[in-house]
């Protein structure tokens, strides 16, 4: 990163890494979408007729997420005491930059190039037991199965606390019974790590009460109750599922019982860098396109940027975005120190995608009516930076996370 704004805040050794992931990401993520570009890019053989991937699309996203472990990219935050890398999160807030940055919109693929914290290893499933580490393990670290989280539910989304699934004790195990929704790649996963309601008085005191089990996707009593379509899609990767005396065994447990908000909590965080990183390279990419086309357009005799109503916004979305980054960064770095960075987290989200949000929108507005046409992308990523203004939590839970640590004390900027 030579030469680069943020020289000094990523260590050589990190540097490299991410430089050495471009050979990769080029031939395993770019190459497949330009060798499976009529499978990838229509909907219409994206999705079978339920309204999940087509089992060619599934098998393609399983090949790459075997690849990037065998290149020894997929578990590159994984501590080390569970078989990755053990980089931490700088490393998995740089490589994810650096994924999206290579991979603009339109080139989905992306999203697997390495382990996404609710879709497979992290250190959220520290917890695991030794059985379910011996049986799930194996699959996960090398890519062949896919993992998704089951939290929010219809009437629990952002207070997720307020979630009705019960897990009932019945001799040894849980007996499992509820509902839930919003569980991105649950029409594809192998397991699923449930978060149910197994002490409802310390529940409703909201201390504690919730734990996490790790449950196969062919457990029986759990049905694939539907498939979510957004954004007019014809198929979708979201899932509602329905547990009825679903058996939980002692193995399955995540953590500690009564503990399993924590296991989230975990998640969420690396969440948070995630769409961080995601939102910065894409908003990054936005204004390169921006400033490309207002600088060769020529109306009323004269460049686009060369007016003041269509230069300076871009010139605000390049100090955007380089604060969402270098908080970014930060924030990251108090992360692999130790520190809970309990205020930074959601100010590092909420910036990161304010700012991108408006880029995307500023690129649009440059480029006029063709920045709607599909083959730019533009409204591919406005619509992907839409979404992650709720993933990990939505903008109002973020403010409202950051004026507590403020209220209780944490001024300190």
């Amino acid at each position: 990163m030579s030469g680069s704004p943020v020289d000094g805040l990523v260590p050589d050794e990190l540097a490299e890494l991410v430089d050495g992931m471009e050979g990769f990401v080029t031939r395993e993520v770019l190459g497949r979408h330009e060798e499976h570009r009529a499978l990838l890019a229509d909907p219409r053989r994206q999705y079978d007729e339920s309204g999940r991937y087509a089992p060619e699309v599934v098998e393609v996203i399983r090949d790459l997420r075997r690849a990037s472990s065998k290149a020894g990219y997929f578990n590159l935050a994984v501590p080390e005491r569970l078989g990755g890398a053990g980089l931490g999160h700088l490393a998995y807030y740089l490589a994810w930059e650096r994924i999206y940055t290579l991979c603009p919109p339109g080139n989905w693929l992306a999203q697997f190039a390495i382990s996404h914290w609710a879709y497979g290893p992290s250190v959220a499933l520290e917890g695991l037991t030794d059985e379910a580490r011996e049986r799930a393990w194996p699959g996960l670290l090398g890519g062949d199965e896919i993992l998704c989280f089951g939290m929010s539910e219809p009437d629990a989304g952002s207070d997720a606390m307020a979630m009705t699934t019960r897990a009932e004790r019945s001799g040894d195990g849980w007996v499992l019974n509820g509902r839930k929704i919003w569980t991105t790649h649950a029409p594809i996963a192998d397991w699923m790590v449930v978060f149910a309601v197994t002490d409802p008085e310390r529940q409703a005191a909201r201390r504690g009460g919730i734990s996490a089990f790790l449950v196969p996707m062919g457990a029986p009593g759990l049905d694939l109750h539907s498939i979510i379509r957004m954004w007019g899609d014809v198929g979708g990767n979201e899932g509602e599922t329905v547990f009825e005396d679903v058996r939980v065994e002692p193995w399955q447990l995540v953590g500690e019982e009564h503990r399993g908000f924590g296991v989230a909590m975990k998640g969420v965080s690396l969440g948070r860098l995630y769409n961080s990183a995601r939102a910065v390279a894409t908003g990054q990419w936005a204004l390169r396109k921006a400033l490309e086309y207002g600088a060769h357009r020529v109306t009323f005799g004269e460049p686009l940027l060369d007016r003041q109503a269509v230069g300076h916004p871009l010139a605000e979305a390049a100090a955007r975005l380089h604060a969402a980054h270098l908080v970014a960064l930060n924030t990251a770095r108090l992360l692999d120190d130790g520190h809970k960075a309990r205020k930074e987290l959601p100010m590092m989200k909420y910036l990161a995608i304010d700012a991108a949000y408006y880029t995307v929108d500023r690129a649009i507005q440059t480029h006029g009516a063709i920045g709607f046409s599909n083959e730019l992308h533009f409204t591919e990523a406005l619509r992907s930076l839409r979404s992650l203004r709720i993933a990990d939590g939505a903008d109002e839970i973020l403010l409202r996370t950051v004026l507590a640590e403020l209220r209780a004390g944490d001024t300190e900027l």
